[in-house]
């Protein structure tokens, strides 16, 4: 059977999130709708990541199995029509290798939080970003998220429903930077815990705010005790940014 990987953006705003569920739209189900209605068949899309309810893609990565080998725009452009009016957009659609993974096969994951850090409330922003109106330290923020670089048990951030079977997890990269009224916080690592990176950024905002020390973040850290965590930051600010795998 034909394989295809796809590459999605979607707004999470008024989803379950990715995986099916009896509550509400989900971006799996949602899909998988779309593909039955154009090729006539039941299927499953297999994702990179599951996002969670409110979170959002920019480069969501999953693939699919098709009974018949159709051309990449055909499938791209007739899936799209049919995912309307769901906010999901299929990017692109490619024949894969038929042993390719998205889940798998994914070597780094990179997730992007979005804080609107302005005294207006928001209007074309809001449900996409954080919203807090008085001013953060966002070099503060920068300097103790470094703590977080590298191989630990971040039993501090994992949600107390995670499934993963460790809590040890290696963090590539973590920046905080501002443009103008906006602070954005970029993470990257081959797998996350379950609302691990809600519960560093909630963590960091306690840097910023002047709650925590410089020291605090790193103190919660080896806590290695969800208690120890600071707020765990909305769904809205949060988007699944790109997804990379090897050449």
């Amino acid at each position: 059977m034909p394989r295809y990987r796809l590459t999605l953006e979607y707004d999470g705003t008024g989803l379950v999130g990715w995986q099916r569920q009896d509550n509400g739209p989900s971006v799996q189900q949602a899909l998988a709708d779309a593909f039955r209605a154009f090729c006539g068949e039941d299927l499953i899309v297999h994702a990179a990541g599951r996002t969670d309810a409110g979170v959002h893609a920019l480069g969501q990565v999953a693939h699919v199995d098709l009974s018949r080998d159709w051309p990449d725009d055909t499938v791209r452009k007739a899936v799209n029509q049919h995912l309307r009016p769901h906010p999901i957009v299929i990017l692109d659609a490619v024949r894969a290798p038929d042993d390719f993974h998205a889940r798998h096969d994914a070597l780094e994951r990179s997730y992007l939080y979005r804080i609107a850090n302005r005294k207006a409330p928001l209007a074309l922003e809001r449900n996409r970003a954080w919203y807090i109106s008085y001013p953060l330290d966002v070099a503060a923020m920068h300097e103790a998220a470094q703590v977080l670089v590298g191989h630990h048990d971040f039993s501090t951030f994992r949600d107390s429903g995670c499934q993963a079977k460790s809590p040890l997890k290696t963090l590539d990269a973590i920046s905080v930077e501002r443009h103008g009224t906006t602070i954005e916080i970029k993470t990257s690592a081959r797998s996350f815990l379950h609302r691990q990176v809600r519960s560093m950024v909630g963590s960091l905002y306690y840097v910023g705010d002047g709650k925590w020390s410089a020291g605090g973040l790193k103190d919660a850290l080896e806590a290695r005790d969800r208690k120890a965590c600071g707020v765990i930051a909305p769904a809205c600010g949060l988007y699944l940014e790109t997804v990379e795998y090897p050449a």
